[in-house]
């Protein structure tokens, strides 16, 4: 693993890259054209104190978010916040020219602005491991056109508007970015569905395991390692395809092999709470009630 290089500001990234000073200390937008890598460049991995939002296409070589590898065979759009970790590893033996933009944003020019809080509640900017954004002729446009309204208007004259301006279009391009985002969840059907059949392969072994009384059940956060994704982004990703977050698939689950002990067994609820990973068979009466608005015993009942 080699070391992590952290880079502190917008003004030291210029010089990184080697680009001309930028013409604002805490906003900038880079052409990726003008972008030069040496010969030979060792991976790299990064952390920024600064958002790095781009769209990078022809990248050749390979970038890593958490432990994802992102595809750049397309336009794609992607979201780095202050403090996360990725890596650049670049290809010398394909010479392939890269285009596209950098939107670079240092939190202090969001000070005393709504946005300074709101921006960390998109979940894009949280994915440890992330799905890039790939965007249509059409969105890429629309993106495209709010990224060359705030490079003009850094560029002109600064005034007392200037950050006002610049951060409502900062702010119309995470929208429509969600919004992307939102449809990418339900046009990307095998994909998707190919986490819904893992998940529901995980809970299936998770439930049917003996040891669910020392394990407990299994946390959101266990669930998305084992998709190789993270919390957020699987919780994102069943809210649109389903309806329900993870932890609510979870305990659909821990009520399905409830109803089929209490149906197909003559285990007492006490047993049952048990194998079902409940201390204390109050507590599991309890949740079966409030999910089912009966309690186990009414539900076995209703069965003779």
């Amino acid at each position: 693993m080699n070391k992590i290089h952290r880079i502190k500001s917008i003004t030291e990234f210029h010089e990184f890259r080697q680009l001309p000073k930028p013409q604002h200390p805490l906003i900038s937008v880079v052409n990726v054209e003008d972008i030069r890598h040496p010969e030979n460049e060792d991976p790299l991995s990064l952390t920024l104190d600064y958002y790095n939002i781009s769209l990078k296409r022809n990248f050749s070589g390979k970038f890593r978010y958490g432990q994802q590898d992102y595809d750049f065979d397309e336009g794609v759009m992607f979201f780095i916040a202050p403090g996360q970790v990725f890596r650049i590893e670049h290809d010398n033996s394909r010479p392939i020219r890269q285009s596209g933009w950098m939107l670079l944003i240092h939190p202090d020019f969001l000070w005393n602005s709504p946005l300074a809080k709101s921006i960390r509640q998109h979940d894009f900017f949280d994915y440890s491991v992330n799905e890039a954004l790939f965007l249509s002729d059409k969105e890429e446009t629309i993106i495209t056109g709010i990224i060359r309204t705030i490079h003009q208007e850094y560029q002109s004259n600064i005034d007392k508007f200037t950050q006002g301006i610049i951060i409502s279009q900062i702010e119309t391009l995470l929208n429509y970015a969600e919004r992307f985002y939102h449809r990418q969840f339900i046009t990307r059907k095998i994909a998707n569905h190919q986490i819904l059949g893992r998940l529901e392969d995980i809970l299936e072994e998770c439930f049917g395991a003996e040891d669910l009384i020392t394990k407990g059940l299994p946390s959101v956060q266990e669930i998305a390692a084992r998709l190789n994704v993270s919390p957020n982004y699987l919780s994102g990703l069943l809210k649109v395809l389903t309806g329900q977050s993870t932890q609510q698939h979870i305990h659909e689950k821990l009520i399905e092999k409830a109803k089929e002990k209490l149906s197909t067994t003559t285990a007492s609820v006490s047993e049952i709470a048990y194998d079902l990973g409940f201390e204390h068979p109050q507590s599991f009466s309890k949740f079966f009630k409030t999910k089912t608005k009966l309690s186990p015993l009414e539900f076995r009942q209703s069965f003779n």
